[in-house]
């Protein structure tokens, strides 16, 4: 795995969204593909803002966001049928990050996140702050119970931010619904690309 840091993309920013960071992330997809990488992805799921613009500068696939499965995670379940997506901060996953072209499927996507929990807090934190994965659990775990008390149809859960990976399986035992997250998206990917 080769790593490359986008400058000035900290979590605060990379959440809220900043259309400034195309240039940077543009950069650091660049050195990447020039130190070997046949991949990129990117370590918060915010990343998807800048998707399209670094798909176009490399000629390497770019996987920024779990988000980009939600299309076809919709197309898996019945019209009457919800995808809970699961977020660090809800207050900033928005419908425009979908990439759901017909808007009546836009009510068959709901969003939670944790934008109150320490996890996040601990995230926005300069140096970052490392949260114990019982706490990115119990919070993940929390979040997806009010949805489903909110909203019963809910048949799979989209885990949005990097940092829940960890906690996947446990949310896949609780809860019995199919869980995606970025690994699955990136597994897919590198299992198709020859190297």
């Amino acid at each position: 795995m080769i790593t490359e840091v986008v400058k000035g993309a900290f979590a605060d920013i990379v959440i809220r969204g900043d259309a400034s960071l195309d240039e940077a992330c543009v950069e650091a997809a660049r050195r990447l593909v020039k130190r070997g990488a046949s991949i990129i992805s990117a370590d918060c799921g915010f990343f998807i803002r800048h998707q399209a613009t670094l798909s176009a500068a490399v000629d390497v696939p770019v996987v920024t966001s779990s988000l980009l499965l939600i299309p076809a995670l919709l197309r898996q379940l019945a019209p009457q049928q919800m995808l809970a997506v699961v977020s660090a901060d809800s207050r900033y996953c928005t419908v425009d990050l979908f990439g759901i072209e017909n808007p009546t499927d836009w009510a068959r996507v709901v969003v939670g996140g944790i934008e109150e929990g320490q996890y996040l807090q601990n995230a926005l934190t300069r140096p970052f702050v490392q949260t114990d994965i019982e706490q990115i659990e119990q919070e993940v775990g929390a979040c997806i119970e009010q949805l489903r008390t909110r909203h019963p149809g809910i048949a799979m859960l989209l885990l949005e931010c990097t940092g829940f990976p960890c906690v996947a399986a446990a949310v896949r035992r609780r809860t019995r619904l199919p869980v995606y997250d970025i690994t699955d998206l990136c597994r897919l990917t590198l299992a198709t690309h020859c190297t």
